[in-house]
C-alpha cells in the first residue's frame, strides 16, 4: 500500500503542469510582441531550465554582436569583464567556495542536532517556545551555510518530526520549516550581503553591520507569531533548566567558536575576509573531524569538498557571465534609458519608484537564484536609487529582504520546491500553508521600505566619524557621501543633504571669500582709478565723482605718471617768467664766477 501510495503522491498534477506551460506561454508571446523574437527566445530557454550562467553568456554575446555599431560586433567582450581587476581581483570570490565548505561540512556533521538543542534549553520555556527554536535555529544554520536549501533539509527535517510530536498543527509546522530557511540572509557575513557589498563597492564590515537592526525586526516578527501560535494551539511549555542550557550550550561551543574566530580577526584586521573564511573552514574541518569525530578525513572531505566546489564553482560562473552582462547595460547607458522612460509616464516620486522596485526584485527573486538576482537587478536598480536620492545600506536592505520573500512566494519560490522535494508534499499544498509567513516578510519590507532610518541606524557614527575627519583636514566628506546616498560615480561624490549642496556647491568646497582693505579715505584709492584709466574703464580727462579730501585729482595722478609729481607732495607755486641773462652775468656764468639760480 505504501509504494502506490508514494508513487501517487509524486505524480505530478495534470492542472498545475498546464497551468504552468499557459503561463509561460503567455509571457513569452508578451516578450516578443514587446522586444522582439530574439528576447522571447531567450525568456523561453530561461523558462525551460537552461542554465542561467548560459542565459546570461549568450544574452551579452547576442547583444553585442547587434549592436548598430559595425566596430563593436565582436566576441571577445566576456574575457575582459571576467578577468578585469574589479571582479577577479574581489576577495569575495575566494570567500564564497570556503564559506559554501563550510556550510556543507556542518550539514553533514551533527552540528543541527547540538544547534537545536542549545537553542532549546534557552528558550523552550517561552510560549511556542520549539517554534521560536525553530525561527533561531534556521537563521542560524542559513548564515552559516549559506543556502536556504541546506536549512530546510537539515534542521527542517529534524524539527519537522518535532514540531508535530510537541502538538503544532501541520500547517503552521511545514509553513515554518519551508519559509524559516531563508531567515539567515539578512543577518552579517551572509553571502548574499557580501555578493551585494562586491558589486556595489561598499564596504562589507559596515554592511554587517548595517543589517543587525532590519535583521533583528524580521526575526521578531517570526518569534512574535511563534509564540502567539503557541499560545493558540495550547502547546505546552518546556520549563527552563540551567544545568540543561549551560550543558548544551557547552556542547555547542566549538560551533560557536566559528563566529568568534570570523568576527574577531576581521574587527581586529588581522585578516581579510577571503583570509578569514580559510581560518573558519581550517577550524571548522578541524572541530568536525578530530574534535566531534562526526566525519571522517577519508571518507568524507573528498565528498564534502566535490559538492560544495560543484555549487560555489556554479555561483562564480554565473557571477561571472553577469559581470559582462551588466558592462554592456551600463555601456549602452540603458538604465537612464529607463529613468527617462519612466519620468515620462509620471513615475517621479520616491514612493511610487519603491513600490516598482520591490515588485520588480520580488518576481526577479522567484525565476533566479538569489547571486543571479542581484547581478541582473543592480545595474538597473542603482541609478534609479542615486536619482531618488536612496541611502546604499537602505538599498541593500532591501535587495535581501526581497529576496528572502521571493524564496517562499507562491508561485515559483525555491524554498517551496526544497519543501516539497523534502517532506514529498504537491508544491501547490505549501502555497496556502507559506502565506502567513509571507505575510510577516511582506510586512517587515513594508516597514523597512518606507522606514530606511531602520537600515542605517547602526552606521550613522561612522558616517560622523567621516564627517568630523574631512572637517579636520578641511576638505569635502566625500567618503561620507558614498554612505549617505547612492552615487551615479563613486569615484566623483557628490553631496546628498540640501545642506551640504549648499555648503560644498557641485562637491567641492567653496571658495575663500577675498575681503578688500578698508581705504582710510572712503573712496576709490589710486592704484584703482589707475587701473581703471589703464584698463579702458575711464578716460583720462573725463569728469569723476567728487573726491574726498587727501585724493589726487586727475591733473596730479598725470603727473604722478609721467614722473613730474609726487603723492601727497605740497602744491608748488608757479615758475617765474624767464628773462634774457645780461653780458656781466653771461661772463661769470662762463668764467665760473656766478651760479644759475633762475633768479
Amino acid at each position: 500500500m505504501s509504494a502506490p501510495h508514494q508513487i501517487a503522491t509524486d505524480a505530478p498534477d495534470p492542472k498545475a503542469a498546464r497551468l504552468t506551460f499557459s503561463l509561460i506561454g503567455a509571457a513569452v508571446v508578451a516578450l516578443s510582441a514587446i522586444f522582439g523574437v530574439v528576447v522571447g527566445l531567450v525568456a523561453l530557454l530561461a523558462l525551460l531550465g537552461t542554465p542561467l550562467f548560459a542565459i546570461m553568456g549568450g544574452v551579452s554575446e547576442l547583444a553585442w554582436l547587434s549592436d548598430p555599431d559595425p566596430s563593436q560586433q565582436f566576441l571577445r567582450r566576456l574575457a575582459p569583464e571576467v578577468f578585469g581587476a574589479r571582479f577577479a581581483g574581489s576577495p569575495i570570490l575566494t570567500t564564497i567556495p570556503l564559506f559554501t565548505f563550510v556550510g556543507y561540512t556542518m550539514a553533514e556533521s551533527k552540528t543541527p542536532e547540538r544547534l537545536v538543542r542549545a537553542a532549546t534549553s534557552w528558550v523552550g520555556w517561552l510560549p511556542g517556545g520549539l517554534a521560536i527554536v525553530c525561527v533561531l535555529a534556521s537563521a542560524v544554520f542559513t548564515l552559516f551555510t549559506g543556502g536556504s536549501g541546506v536549512t530546510i533539509i537539515a534542521v527542517g527535517g529534524l524539527l519537522l518530526p518535532a514540531l508535530r510530536q510537541r502538538g503544532y498543527s501541520e500547517k503552521f509546522s511545514l509553513g515554518l520549516v519551508t519559509t524559516g530557511g531563508s531567515l539567515g540572509l539578512l543577518l552579517p557575513y551572509a553571502l548574499p550581503l557580501l555578493v551585494y557589498a562586491m558589486v556595489t563597492g561598499l564596504d562589507f564590515q559596515l554592511v554587517n553591520k548595517a543589517v543587525l537592526a532590519p535583521g533583528a525586526l524580521v526575526l521578531a516578527l517570526f518569534v512574535i507569531y511563534a509564540g502567539y501560535i503557541g499560545v493558540k494551539e495550547k502547546i505546552p511549555r518546556t520549563p527552563f533548566d540551567v544545568k540543561e542550557a549551560l550543558s548544551a550550550t557547552w556542547a555547542f561551543k566549538w560551533e560557536l567558536g566559528v563566529f568568534v574566530l570570523l568576527v574577531v580577526s576581521i574587527k581586529t584586521n588581522m585578516t581579510d575576509i577571503d583570509e578569514a573564511a580559510g581560518l573558519v573552514a581550517l577550524y571548522t574541518l578541524g572541530i568536525e573531524c578530530f574534535v566531534y569525530k562526526d566525519l571522517s578525513i577519508k571518507k568524507d572531505l573528498v565528498r564534502i569538498a566535490k559538492g560544495s566546489m560543484a555549487l560555489a564553482g556554479a555561483v562564480i560562473l554565473i557571477l561571472a557571465m553577469a559581470n559582462a552582462l551588466t558592462f554592456y547595460v551600463v555601456d549602452k547607458h540603458i538604465p537612464e534609458r529607463l529613468i527617462e522612460a519612466m519620468l515620462k509616464l509620471g513615475l517621479d516620486k520616491t514612493w511610487q519608484f519603491l513600490i516598482v522596485m520591490n515588485v520588480f526584485l520580488l518576481v526577479l527573486g522567484m525565476i533566479m537564484d538569489g547571486f543571479s538576482a542581484i547581478l541582473v537587478a543592480i545595474p538597473l536598480i542603482l541609478p534609479f536609487a542615486a536619482h531618488f536620492g536612496l541611502g546604499p545600506f537602505h538599498v541593500a536592505i532591501m535587495f535581501v529582504l526581497n529576496l528572502e520573500l521571493a524564496f517562499s512566494c507562491p508561485p515559483l519560490g525555491l524554498n517551496l520546491f526544497i519543501a516539497s522535494f523534502r517532506f514529498n508534499r504537491p508544491v501547490v499544498s505549501l502555497y496556502k500553508l507559506a502565506m502567513p509567513f509571507v505575510g510577516l516578510l511582506a510586512l517587515a519590507l513594508l516597514i523597512i521600505t518606507y522606514i530606511p532610518r531602520i537600515s542605517n541606524t547602526l552606521v550613522l557614527d561612522d558616517i560622523q566619524e567621516w564627517r568630523n575627519r574631512a572637517e579636520k583636514e578641511n576638505r569635502t566628506p566625500r567618503e561620507a557621501w558614498k554612505l549617505e546616498c547612492v552615487q551615479h560615480d563613486n569615484s566623483n561624490p557628490l553631496p546628498c543633504s540640501e545642506a551640504d549642496k549648499i555648503k560644498y556647491p557641485n562637491g567641492r568646497m567653496p571658495d575663500p571669500a577675498v575681503v578688500a582693505a578698508p581705504d582710510a579715505g572712503g573712496g576709490t584709492s589710486d592704484e584703482d582709478e589707475m587701473d581703471a584709466i589703464i584698463s579702458g574703464k575711464k578716460e583720462a580727462g573725463a569728469p569723476s565723482a567728487p573726491k574726498p579730501s587727501g585724493e589726487m585729482t586727475e591733473e596730479e595722478l598725470d603727473a604722478l605718471i609721467s614722473g613730474k609729481g609726487t603723492p601727497g607732495a605740497a602744491k608748488a607755486p608757479p615758475p617765474a617768467p624767464k628773462r634774457d641773462l645780461t653780458e656781466e652775468e653771461l661772463d661769470d656764468l662762463i668764467s665760473g664766477k656766478g651760479k644759475k639760480d633762475g633768479g
